[in-house]
């Protein structure tokens, strides 16, 4: 992990961000003082999201029935019926 001062890290903003894509985890620090960490975004992904959801409880019979019906009114939509408010 580098540490870099606040100047230097906007100075050379291109090149840390062209780090952080690398993998890399850079503290900006400002007065001696760490007071931020530049690292790579977490991707997101299909996967991820079933494995956090894998323990998740089920959903309740009714609620799930709320969505679905929720879900068919959307579809049918035609028009946005806040367009006129």
């Amino acid at each position: 992990m580098r540490t870099m001062t606040a100047t230097s890290a906007s100075r050379g903003f291109s090149d840390l961000l062209d780090a952080v894509e690398h993998g890399d985890t850079i503290t900006i620090t400002r007065g001696g003082h760490a007071i931020a960490e530049l690292r790579p975004a977490r991707r997101h992904t299909v996967g991820a999201l079933r494995e956090r959801l894998a323990d998740a409880p089920a959903l309740d019979p009714a609620f799930e029935t709320d969505i679905a019906d929720a879900m068919i009114t959307l579809d049918h939509e035609i028009t946005d019926p806040w367009a006129d408010a």
